[in-house]
């Protein structure tokens, strides 16, 4: 093998080297952030800590849609106080305005970044895809603590407010809602 060949083929390994270390990166930073907190992403847990302490949080209830997705969305409360490692449920209202179904999936932060680490979900809407009917008005729960370890982390220690933000983006019907939402006498437009 000559050198031309030798470097056009170690070019080649490096490039499919880049492609899948890149394919890799979103999966490992999802988990990353879902591990540590990073960027305000909330943990998931089976359930609420056994400690419950006397001090509170003020969770605030932020929500939004992606510019074209159809549906109106809000929190039914802008904001509760909640003793640290208590277990609170709060809801967000969705409601389909149109006259077909539509699917959407929620995105989720927390804010500050200091909470993200400490603001645990154990149900959430979040965690599966939502198909609302034409017409369909739905009131949405989470299920979330504040973990009690935030009030020995130097930075946590002092948040006060936190804000659990969503924002829906419209997504490919499944492929039974797709089917019963086609046109009856087989048109496509």
């Amino acid at each position: 093998m000559n050198g031309q060949n030798r470097t056009a083929l170690y070019l080649v390994g490096v490039v499919a080297t880049m492609a899948s270390l890149s394919f890799a990166a979103v999966p490992f930073y999802d988990w990353f952030c879902r591990v540590t907190g990073f960027g305000g992403t909330p943990g998931v847990a089976a359930a609420a800590p056994d400690t419950i302490l006397d001090q509170t949080v003020v969770v605030k209830f932020d929500a939004s849609i992606e510019r074209g997705m159809p549906w109106e969305f809000h929190p039914v409360q802008r904001e509760m106080t909640v003793r640290i490692g208590e277990n609170a449920l709060a809801f967000y209202e969705a409601y389909n305005p149109t006259d077909r179904p539509v699917a959407g999936t929620a995105s989720f932060n927390v804010a500050p970044e200091a909470a993200g680490g400490y603001f645990d979900k154990i149900a959430c809407f979040c965690f599966t895809e939502q198909v609302l009917q034409p017409g369909e008005r739905v009131q949405m729960p989470v299920s979330f603590f504040v973990d009690p370890e935030m009030v020995n982390d130097p930075e946590g220690a002092f948040v006060k407010e936190i804000t659990l933000s969503y924002t829906f983006y419209e997504t490919p019907l499944p492929e039974e809602q797709a089917a019963l939402a086609a046109p009856a006498d087989g048109a496509v437009n």
